[in-house]
């Protein structure tokens, strides 16, 4: 019989949000979070009820301005914009620096807040917050080559980014945009992340740091933060429905921008034997639910290799661990160590759940399906909001997960008899931003690689988006505009020399670093 599990003694959302109103009155009151924009903390917006996906529960709501609010805040941030482009960069570091210091003294709070507003579990919650804080302290060391013979854009970055990373992608980007010497703006993702970014934005404006933040509806808000003129780029991270959106804006009006959208990110077998790599892999990347822009949810593998691939792969998937993350056994004890927690929210498990049905109907073959017994949770929690890791083979061609990325716990296989039916498996989705290939001769490896469209393609290991010097980018329609990542990051939000191509995936060229 399994243990009785209780909730983690000082974890509760109260708890998380009364430590929010000791750290930073000026952006939460009582009843709700704050806009911030022209400097100051605002009561503005029309509420939006929101719920944790962890158990249902009720917790701070999104305050949505409306379309002259969001013009408001923008013409705000561009009198910023003026003011801080004119900071020596000494005092920029300084300030971004101190900035730095805050977040780390309140690490523990922005993570606990990740695992109520995203689900995450404690474990990549406190590692979303590192990887922002490490990230833009290398940026502190390495900005004065950086923007040696450039200059901070005409007008404010406007942030426009998914829920799944609010540390370690957005506030990470607005951190280093600001270094470089521009004002930012950020719109908070609909799905989660409002208490998180707001405390981040808190402790940073204290410091001097330009930042705008406010919440609404991307459809109502996109004039003002993607065509406003006073925008001096826009960085987008999320799906290609929205991305093609806002890919439309900016062409028309010759904006610089950056844009990520996702890809069916392929693993590819042939010709391979080492399992037992393999396996362990595996379950590494149920991280989170796979839920993250360098998932791997489909894998393509050589047929006569199939029973050898399920030894290795069915093993790893019935190791997953998953469920509430912040439930334990007994008061004292650790914060569990879970592969992922609850999906972001409960429509999404119940597209998910549909998706993975109906792709069986029409002939895909379950080979894993989890449930929801499985899983690690409080007596009587509400669990609309997980999902058990799925796998199918073979999803028809009138599926979407056939083609498209499912962002959640579902892996899809195809067989595959050819090295060509590889390359064409691999390329389902017209680029992507990762891939993986294992292959035993590394000659083989070598000339299959090119051939799949994918910006980073690691050979018998994961890729990921990377850290600090690491470059990224996208190609085919997972990416548009200027790519990021080390100097490219800070070269796609400055102006340099008279004619200068950044390195990108633009209308009229592409240019790879």
């Amino acid at each position: 019989m399994a243990p009785t599990l209780t909730l983690k003694p000082g974890t509760a959302w109260q708890d998380a949000w009364r430590r929010c109103l000791d750290a930073a009155p000026e952006a939460f009151a009582e009843d709700r979070v704050r806009n911030l924009w022209d400097g100051r903390w605002h009561a503005d917006g029309r509420l939006l009820p929101c719920q944790s996906p962890v158990d249902g529960s009720p917790i701070a709501g999104l305050p949505r301005l409306d379309p002259d609010g969001a013009h408001h805040a923008v013409r705000a941030s561009l009198d910023q914009h003026r003011a801080w482009r004119g900071v020596p960069l000494p005092e920029r570091k300084a300030r971004v620096t101190a900035a730095l210091d805050a977040l780390t003294a309140h690490r523990e709070l922005l993570s606990l807040l990740l695992v109520w507003e995203i689900g995450k579990p404690w474990r990549l919650a406190q590692a979303d917050v590192d990887r922002a804080i490490d990230g833009v302290r290398w940026y502190v060391e390495e900005i004065d080559r950086m923007v040696e013979g450039r200059a901070p854009l005409a007008g404010p970055v406007s942030n426009i980014a998914s829920w799944n990373y609010p540390m370690s992608v957005l506030v990470h980007a607005m951190l280093v945009q600001i270094l470089a010497g521009n004002a930012v703006i950020a719109k908070t993702p609909t799905d989660g992340g409002l208490a998180c970014l707001t405390l981040a934005s808190a402790l940073a404006v204290r410091e001097g740091l330009p930042i705008t933040l406010v919440s609404g509806s991307g459809g109502e808000l996109s004039e003002a933060l993607v065509r406003a003129p006073e925008i001096g780029c826009v960085s987008f991270v999320g799906g290609r429905d929205a991305g093609g959106r806002v890919a439309s804006d900016v062409a028309d009006l010759g904006k610089r921008h950056i844009l990520e959208q996702e890809g069916l990110n392929c693993w590819g077998l042939w010709e391979f034997s080492d399992w037992d790599t393999l396996s362990g892999q595996i379950r590494k990347t149920f991280d989170y639910a796979k839920q993250r822009c360098t998932a791997y949810p489909r894998f393509v593998v050589q047929r006569r290799l199939f029973d050898r691939f399920l030894g290795a792969y069915l093993p790893a998937v019935r190791s997953v661990v998953f469920g509430h993350p912040l439930a334990v056994e007994s008061p004292d004890d650790p914060l569990p160590e879970l592969d992922f927690g609850p999906v972001i929210n409960a429509a999404k498990a119940k597209e998910l759940t549909e998706l993975v049905d109906d792709a069986i109907d029409r002939g895909a073959v379950p080979l894993h399906r989890g449930t929801l017994a499985d899983g690690r949770f409080l007596p009587a929690q509400d669990t609309s909001g997980y999902m058990p890791p799925v796998t199918l083979l073979a999803p028809p061609r009138s599926s979407p997960l056939h083609h498209a990325e499912p962002f959640g716990p579902v892996d899809t296989i195809v067989l595959v008899d050819t090295e060509a039916e590889l390359l064409a498996a691999m390329n389902a989705s017209n680029g992507a931003l990762v891939a993986s290939l294992s292959c035993d001769d590394e000659r083989t490896a070598a000339r299959l690689a090119p051939q799949i469209r994918a910006f980073k393609v690691g050979l018998g290991r994961p890729r990921s988006r990377g850290d600090r010097d690491e470059l990224f980018g996208g190609f085919g329609a997972s990416w548009r505009g200027a790519f990021v990542g080390g100097d490219l990051l800070v070269r796609a939000v400055t102006d340099g020399p008279r004619g200068e191509r950044l390195p990108g995936n633009f209308p009229d060229y592409h240019l790879m670093p």
